[in-house]
C-alpha cells in the first residue's frame, strides 16, 4: 500500500504576490523604524504596487511564523552554558493613553530572550514573566535586575534568590536593548491593543536577534561576512 506523503507547508500559498516581495515587506516593516505607508512607498519605487493595509495583513499573518522559525533555530544555542547571565528590566509603553509594562529578558550577548506585557509591575507580573522565560530557555547562572522589589519577591517564590545580582550600571545591556523598540514605537505612533503589542514585541525581538551582528565590536570585513550569512539564512527561513 502506497503511503500518503504530505506536501510541505507554505505560508505563502494563499497570497497572489511573489514570496520574495512578501518576505521583503515583512522584514522592512519589522526590522526598520518604518511605517506601513513607508514600506508601501519603498516597494512602489521598485515597481510593486500594493496598499499599506496589505503590508499590515502580511506582517500580522507571517511575522509570527518567521519569528517562530528563528526562535526554534536558536533555542538551544546558549542552554546549559556555564556563564550564562540574564539581564531583566521593564519599560513603560503607552497603550491608548494608559501606561503598561513591557518586561524584557536579555542575555549577556545581547540576545532578547523574552518579551512580556502586563498592566502592573507587582510580584504576580514579575513571577509570570520569569516563569515563562525559565520554562522556555532554562536556568541561567546569574540574573541581573534593578532594585524593583517585585523581582526579589518572585525569585523568593521560585527559589533562585541567590542568583540575583544588583548593580548601578550592571543592567546597561538590557537598558540599551530598549532603544530599538523605542524607535519602532515612535514610527508606529504607539499601540492600541494588548494583543497586538505582545505579538509585535515578540516578533520584533526575534528578528532583531537574527540581525544582531554587533558591528561596533568587529572589523568591517567580519561585519560584511556576518551580514551576508544572516541574509542568506533569512532567505532559507522564509523560503
Amino acid at each position: 500500500m502506497r503511503r500518503y506523503k504530505p506536501k510541505p507547508f507554505s505560508p505563502f500559498r494563499y497570497f497572489k504576490s511573489a514570496p520574495e516581495v512578501i518576505a521583503a515587506a515583512v522584514l522592512l516593516y519589522i526590522r526598520f523604524p518604518l511605517s506601513l505607508r513607508n514600506v508601501e512607498d519603498l516597494l512602489s519605487e521598485r515597481g510593486y504596487d500594493l496598499c499599506h493595509e496589505t503590508v499590515r495583513l502580511w506582517w500580522n499573518r507571517l511575522g509570527p511564523i518567521f519569528a517562530a522559525q528563528i526562535r526554534r533555530r536558536r533555542a538551544n544555542h546558549m542552554r546549559g552554558c556555564r556563564h550564562w547571565r540574564w539581564h531583566l528590566d521593564e519599560m513603560y509603553v503607552k497603550l491608548n493613553g494608559e501606561m503598561i509594562s513591557l518586561w524584557r529578558a536579555v542575555d549577556h550577548e545581547g540576545e532578547i530572550l523574552e518579551s512580556y506585557i502586563t498592566k502592573t509591575r507587582d510580584k504576580a507580573a514579575a513571577l509570570a514573566f520569569m516563569k515563562k522565560a525559565l520554562k522556555r530557555h532554562g536556568s541561567p547562572e546569574r540574573i541581573v535586575t534593578d532594585g524593583l522589589r517585585s523581582y526579589g519577591a518572585a525569585m523568593d517564590e521560585l527559589g533562585n534568590r541567590g542568583k540575583r545580582e544588583i548593580g548601578r550600571h550592571a543592567n546597561n545591556r538590557v537598558e540599551n536593548s530598549h532603544l530599538l523598540f523605542r524607535r519602532r514605537e515612535r514610527a508606529m505612533l504607539s499601540f492600541r491593543r494588548m494583543k497586538t503589542l505582545q505579538k509585535f514585541a515578540s516578533v520584533h525581538a526575534n528578528i532583531t536577534n537574527h540581525f544582531n551582528l554587533e558591528r561596533h565590536l568587529i572589523s568591517r570585513e567580519n561585519y560584511k561576512e556576518r551580514r551576508s550569512a544572516a541574509q542568506a539564512e533569512w532567505k532559507i527561513l522564509v523560503a
